[in-house]
């Protein structure tokens, strides 16, 4: 399976809201921290067309500015959740 890139800003409440969602269900991803990383924001900005987190890339499938409500329906979608 694909491991998702999870991009995140520093003190984000939903950022953290959907970390430990995903640490809770034991689902694998990698971190990425945009806050104070001009590479990564643009990174993000690339893939998603704004500047908002949490922004997930699960194999080319984007979910931008999103909180655990949203999150949940994507993870069905993957047969996670």
């Amino acid at each position: 399976m694909v491991k998702p890139i999870v991009y995140v800003k520093t003190g984000c409440p939903w950022c953290e809201e959907v970390t430990e969602y995903l640490d809770a269900r034991h689902i694998d991803y990698e971190l990425v921290t945009v806050s104070g990383n001009r590479e990564a924001m643009q990174a993000m900005m690339d893939l998603s067309g704004q500047s908002k987190a949490p922004t997930m890339d699960w194999d080319g499938e984007v979910l931008a500015d999103f909180g655990v409500d949203e999150l949940v329906p994507f993870l069905r979608k993957k047969g996670l959740a």
